[in-house]
């Protein structure tokens, strides 16, 4: 058997897919795509804002001269190349024109939301050597101020709103200062002529520890993938892409390049907003995580069950013959998560003949009001990312006439290392590599190379990868080796064709289908501390919450119980805790989460949607090492159908 190690530099069609984009190979940094976007489009719309404090729309050209007026506002602030500027603020025109701003002077910008913890943002000022800070309005100043965040900065750039006239703790500028409107927007800064290799931006990732990493990224590190992201999706110019992820973050960054490059509009919106949105926008794109993707399908169910019974039966099996055309077309394809035999695929050709007609008369009559009622009804394509994407969601917009395509990477590589294609969907994977990336699965002991289908650590190198986590030269060393590989912490198996399929995480990090990341450790360590909990693991890898597998103390179990005024024999009907009753269980949820909530920088996140009660870990069962660390793999094996009870699955 061949190796699981696949150097991918693309195959026919993905070839034949970039050669139809525009050439950005020229390119020294993103900041140059604006001045050719702008002779190329013109007054064609770039940016549309309609909601928040400053709602507003630009075209390509109307953003290309924000960005040069920008730059030159920032510039006469003292601010220059190899500047770090801090900028936490939310989704919209101005976030996007101070960031390509900033790459226009040779300068990076170290990004965060500012919903963040005011600890976690203090601590990034601190660790990226910020020389100004760039907020949403004046919210975070005192805050920030009472950490001693501010002290040595040149200046605060406030987005929207108006200085606190009385706060002399550091310079504040508003947005009209730095942008005056009764100027002239020229001469403007031309891109900045310098190497691929400069520090384009800092991101940092999410920390439950007050000690988030930094990940610088280069211009070649995003240059890569706007020109190699085209394998995935062909936009044209004038297409709409609604905007609902934080704009700072990875994913959201280099999709909103990449179809910003082919001359789409972004349209920025916020959750409240979303689904006036999708029928104000009616996007051609949408990318999200998967807990989006779950709450559409979601809204889909709560509709159909307030329709009259006869249409309910007619939708309901109208889906399920449409999902089996799509499921046969894909076995005749081998377009499955295990290779098909010819015989198989031959079945599924006709399992597809069979049910072609009720699927080409539902496609014709039914799926393009549910399409319009979901998304706007212009919606082909959609990309998740950040997480696992249920297999029943896939099937469902598939069924439908929408294309999911999945993307898989992580911060440290800008994000994306591998993607489904529209023409290689195989639904329950990770998709093939992008081109100039290379995958290899290795036992997570010995560092050997795995064969294909065998399940072990997946390790990623490609011009996308980072070179290493800022002023963490430890941290650096264990992902990345001497030779550029980069240990993803994840767990999967590659497929002959370069599908890579993922199947866990090595590391303890667990990620929620809204694509937050959730360190466990230190969440288990505040749980543990309580007179209720003897030992705890945290679940919830691509689940809506984290939940608990618990092992109780009797006796402050008992005494819970008695407050709540249940007797032994109701408290626990089977003699065990493990049976324990229901409203106990409410009760110990409650009791737990407050304790979370009482952490200093807690996130929303960080909250318990269940728990389960469990049999103890020990050396003796194999659930603890000799030095008594859990064997989370193996818990979670043993526990498996309290997890699967715990979200609902079984």
């Amino acid at each position: 058997m061949a190796e699981a190690w696949v150097q991918w530099r693309g195959d026919r069609m993905d070839q034949q897919a970039l050669a139809n984009q525009p050439d950005w190979s020229q390119l020294q940094g993103i900041d140059g795509l604006w001045p050719r976007l702008a002779q190329a489009h013109g007054s064609l719309q770039a940016l549309d804002m309609a909601h928040g404090p400053a709602p507003e729309t630009l075209s390509f050209e109307e953003l290309h001269q924000r960005i040069g007026a920008v730059a030159a506002g920032l510039a006469r602030h003292g601010i220059g190349e190899g500047d770090v500027v801090a900028l936490f603020a939310e989704n919209g025109p101005r976030w996007l024109a101070v960031d390509q701003g900033l790459m226009r002077l040779g300068a990076a910008a170290a990004v965060r939301g500012s919903n963040a913890p005011v600890e976690e943002l203090a601590y990034i000022l601190q660790d990226c050597g910020a020389k100004a800070l760039v907020l949403e309005d004046a919210s975070l100043l005192l805050p920030l101020r009472d950490c001693g965040a501010l002290n040595g900065l040149r200046f605060v750039l406030l987005l929207h709103g108006e200085p606190m006239s009385w706060f002399t703790a550091v310079t504040q500028l508003s947005w009209e200062v730095l942008v005056p409107a009764n100027t002239s927007l020229k001469p403007q800064l031309e891109p900045f002529d310098g190497s691929p290799s400069r520090i384009a931006t800092i991101l940092y990732t999410s920390g439950t520890t007050g000690r988030p990493k930094g990940v610088p990224l280069t211009q070649a590190n995003l240059l890569h993938q706007v020109q190699n992201l085209g394998v995935a999706v062909s936009p044209k110019p004038g297409e709409r892409v609604l905007s609902v992820l934080p704009i700072w973050h990875a994913y959201e960054r280099s999709a909103g390049y990449l179809l910003l490059s082919r001359g789409c509009c972004q349209s920025y919106t916020n959750l409240r907003q979303f689904k006036g949105d999708l029928q104000r926008v009616r996007p051609h794109y949408l990318i999200s995580v998967p807990r989006l993707w779950e709450a559409l399908h979601g809204g889909f169910l709560n509709a159909l069950e307030g329709m009259p019974a006869a249409k309910r039966n007619l939708i309901s099996s109208a889906l399920r013959l449409s999902a089996l055309h799509a499921k046969g077309l894909r076995r005749w394809r081998d377009l499955l998560d295990q290779p098909t035999s010819p015989s198989e695929r031959l079945g599924g050709l006709v399992v597809a003949g069979l049910t072609a007609l009720p699927a080409c008369l539902a496609a014709r009559l039914l799926w393009p009001a549910v399409r319009r009622q979901l998304a706007g009804g212009r919606l082909g394509t959609a990309i998740s990312g950040g997480g696992a994407l249920p297999k029943h969601i896939d099937a469902f917009f598939e069924a439908i006439g929408i294309e999911l395509l999945v993307g898989y990477g992580l911060t440290e590589t800008s994000p994306v290392l591998s993607c489904r294609r529209r023409w290689a969907n195989r639904r329950g994977s990770a998709g093939r590599p992008l081109p100039g990336t290379e995958l290899r699965i290795v036992d997570p002991d010995s560092g050997a190379t795995r064969q294909l289908g065998e399940r072990g650590l997946v390790m990623a190198r490609g011009p996308q990868v980072m070179g290493g986590y800022l002023n963490r030269p430890e941290a650096s060393a264990a992902v990345l080796d001497g030779d550029g590989w980069f240990n993803t912490g994840d767990l999967g198996h590659l497929m002959a064709d370069g599908s890579l399929f993922l199947t866990g995480r090595a590391k303890d990090t667990i990620v929620l289908t809204s694509g937050e990341n959730i360190e466990p450790g230190p969440l288990e360590d505040e749980l543990a501390a309580s007179d209720l909990v003897e030992q705890v693991m945290l679940v919830g890898q691509d689940q809506r919450q984290l939940g608990a597998l618990l092992v109780p103390r009797p006796e402050a179990l008992a005494a819970l119980a008695a407050e709540l005024g249940l007797e032994p024999a109701q408290a626990w009907p089977d003699g065990s805790p493990a049976g324990a009753d229901a409203a106990l269980r409410k009760a110990l949820v409650a009791r737990l989460n407050r304790r979370l909530a009482d952490r200093p920088g807690a996130r929303p996140d960080e909250r318990l949607g269940g728990v389960a009660l469990v049999e103890p870990f020990s050396i003796e069962n194999g659930l603890l090492t000799q030095t008594l660390k859990q064997r989370r793999d193996r818990i979670s094996e043993r526990d498996a159908a309290a997890i699967a009870a715990l979200y609902g699955s079984v």
